[in-house]
């Protein structure tokens, strides 16, 4: 039997489109030889399809998408993929999880998800019931029954040594073993996380070595809201070698054969499936939002000189736009250096400076405030004016206006609400700042030429450059400013902030281990204060373990911790 993996990109909610991708898959995968086609986890609702779920005309539709897609798949190929179950009983939730079978001029349910994610991003037991009995599928091809294991996504992840969230209930893979499937096939809609491939594989591993029996994982690809789904789909022989390998980041359909001799698939490193993730959330956020063109603000500092970087891989130098927005306070090496990126890059730049308006604004909070604004009101002043420039540029010229925060930023409240904050989208949002500047150092180096000409940047060459990267960060507020004068080093801070929001750790348990009490305690004051900022702040791409996002659901007003 030959299998093809659909590793599609799906927009959420499209279900008529989705299912005119499917289609055409099918019929290259048919060209191919292919007797099967496995698709992602809700491969027409696009995943997470969250509260579209509940509509009834959408639920019709997809009925009538598996009806057209049974009417005109070619002639002795089946499909299965990701679909959503309607129960009829009155109760609630009212929705499987599930796997269909298209063959033959019809279509049937043959698997339901058992393990039912409810963590960090994922809410599934809001919409779906958890099946409790292992899915089994016996598909004749050329007079041999063969004996298909059927999971997805999270029931492959039931191995507690290789990660800490395996969800309580049974086993998926371990309850199959009886059954002594001839294939495990996964229909997966797994989110870009760092490390992540690596774990999918030993995953699929553990699973192939319990069976004896080769392992199928089919993930979606493309960026959906503020998750990345990174694709990397693979089959996984019954030994735990590489059978195949799908690309990451990108649509991909390839077929295999039980005994086909496994193949050297290397991951790429952990610096480039960050640079791809982080381009694909960007492209596919403004492609599925209809926006063909983006606007930033440029500063010269090494944040916002990455995000030029990434939407310009993304959407093209020319459909990228920045502003330089310089004050009295500016160096004229940052606008040097932000002219020169723009050049290196090829991005039209526009400076529209700032001073005149700081006066204007002076002279009109003079009398309410009895003086001419000063400190961090002053200052986030010039923040405003700067985001309602780029506001109204990008609202008169139809762009996305994408934000240049980093994670670190926004974990203390280093930003200004309604200044830079404004935007549609937060690309670096979850991005540590000690990880923006190691991501632009490998993105200057020899390693990245390779993946940046494939991503339509200059090859050759720096691209971030070293005036750039050397840098001391400063926000330009005041004269002389650094961010050092108000935080720890971020060499300093971001761990501190890793193990506060990912590790979960208090400030006690951080002093225990050799940081100062007091520094922990002030670290922890910022997180907590800022949390109404991040409630105001727009989708950041996630990209790690714990991202400010759908996942976070911390309460604004609450007691110290």
């Amino acid at each position: 039997m030959r299998i093809a993996l659909a590793q599609i990109n799906p927009l959420v909610g499209d279900l008529s489109g989705n299912g005119a991708q499917l289609l055409a898959a099918c019929r290259r995968a048919a060209a191919d030889g292919a007797d099967l086609m496995v698709a992602p986890e809700l491969a027409l609702w696009g995943y997470p399809p969250r509260d579209l779920l509940l509509r009834p005309s959408l639920r019709q539709r997809q009925e009538d998408v598996l009806e057209a897609l049974a009417r005109d798949l070619p002639a002795e190929q089946a499909l299965l993929l990701g679909v959503s179950e309607t129960v009829r009983d009155g109760q609630q939730p009212d929705l499987f999880n599930s796997v269909a079978l298209v063959e033959k001029g019809r279509w049937r349910i043959v698997a339901r998800k058992r393990l039912l994610p409810s963590y960090d991003v994922f809410d599934e037991r809001r919409y779906f019931r958890p099946a409790e009995e292992p899915c089994l599928l016996e598909l004749e091809r050329d007079g041999r029954s063969w004996r298909l294991g059927l999971t997805i996504c999270e029931d492959l992840w039931v191995e507690e040594h290789l990660h800490s969230q395996r969800l309580l209930g049974g086993d998926p893979v371990g309850d199959l073993a009886a059954m002594a499937p001839d294939l495990l096939i996964n229909l997966s809609a797994s989110p870009f996380g760092q490390g992540k491939p690596h774990l999918r594989r030993e995953l699929a591993k553990s699973a192939a070595q319990r069976l004896s029996a080769p392992v199928i994982y089919v993930n979606q690809v493309g960026g959906n809201d503020e998750l990345i789904f990174d694709g990397g789909s693979f089959v996984s022989t019954a030994s735990g070698a590489v059978g195949a390998q799908l690309a990451f980041g990108a649509a991909d359909l390839a077929c295999w054969e039980p005994g086909q001799a496994a193949e050297a698939a290397a991951i790429p490193s952990d610096e480039e499936l960050l640079l791809r993730a982080l381009v694909l959330g960007v492209r596919d956020y403004a492609r599925k939002c209809s926006f063909g063109k983006a606007l930033l603000g440029l500063s010269g500092g090494i944040d916002s000189a990455l995000v030029a970087v990434l939407a310009a891989a993304a959407l093209g130098a020319e459909k990228v736009q920045a502003l330089l927005m310089p004050s009295p306070w500016s160096s004229e090496g940052s606008i040097n250096d932000s002219l020169h990126l723009a050049k290196r890059l090829g991005i039209h730049t526009q400076t529209v400076p700032i001073e005149g308006l700081m006066g204007g604004f002076d002279a009109a909070l003079s009398p309410p405030l009895g003086g001419t604004p000063a400190g961090v009101t002053a200052e986030n002043l010039q923040s405003r004016i700067r985001g309602t420039l780029l506001m109204a540029v990008a609202n008169q010229q139809g762009q996305l206006l994408l934000t240049t925060g980093n994670k670190s930023e926004l974990a203390v409240g280093y930003c200004t609400l309604y200044g830079d904050m404004n935007g549609g989208l937060a690309v670096i949002g979850d991005l540590y700042k000690s990880t923006v500047f190691h991501l632009c150092n490998w993105i200057d180096s020899e390693a990245a030429q390779a993946v940046r000409q494939e991503l339509g940047l200059p090859a050759q060459g720096e691209l971030i450059g070293a005036a750039i990267r050397e840098k001391p960060p400063s926000a330009e507020l005041r004269p002389d400013q650094k961010d050092s004068d108000s935080l720890p080093d971020y060499a300093v801070l971001d761990p501190l902030l890793k193990a506060l929001l990912e590790e979960h750790q208090s400030p006690e348990e951080l002093s225990q281990q050799g940081t100062d009490p007091a520094l922990a305690e002030r670290v922890m004051g910022l997180l907590r204060r800022a949390e109404f900022k991040r409630r105001q702040a727009p989708p950041v791409l996630k990209l790690s373990q714990r991202a400010f996002g759908s996942g976070w659901r911390m309460p604004i007003a609450a007691a110290s911790q």
